[in-house]
């Protein structure tokens, strides 16, 4: 059986690349003490006690962490591991979930929204979107293939 689409995996790295990059300058701003720049919405989301995170990491530093995973499995998966296929679909799936609550708090508790935390749960539901369709798609086209060419 196949371990899923080179083409997807390759293309979750590219995605993961830029969540790393958001949620890396959001926690190297964070540690610095600096302010951002992007508005009094922005402001009041990463200044609010669900942007501290745990242990003087910042929330931002698990999303830097979980995007490095991501870059990792999926740029294994994209040279055929299939722990890699696994390990990429888990945590990005993951990844989405926890966004959805993070955009909940936003909308319901905070009242504020993030462009930067919007982008990076763009790029969560991204990763998540191509996980499944790797799963459920390619995976479905692989058994057809491996199919006909038994009844051949």
């Amino acid at each position: 059986m196949r371990s899923g689409s080179p083409r997807i995996a390759a293309i979750a790295v590219i995605v993961a690349c830029f969540g790393l990059i958001d949620s890396g300058y959001l926690t190297m701003k964070h540690l610095e003490g600096s302010f951002i720049r992007c508005g009094d919405e922005c402001s009041a989301v990463l200044g609010s006690r669900y942007a501290e995170g745990i242990a003087g990491v910042p929330l931002a530093g698990f999303g830097a962490a979980a995007y490095v995973a991501v870059i990792i499995a999926a740029g294994s998966a994209a040279f055929g591991s299939l722990l890699g296929r696994r390990i990429f679909g888990v945590v990005a799936i993951g990844m989405a979930l926890f966004s959805v609550w993070l955009i909940y708090l936003q909308a319901f508790v905070i009242h504020s929204f993030c462009k930067y935390c919007l982008a990076s749960a763009g790029c969560c539901f991204t990763l998540a979107g191509l996980a499944i369709f790797d799963r459920f798609y390619m995976g479905r086209k692989a058994e057809i293939t491996v199919a006909r060419s038994a009844d051949v």
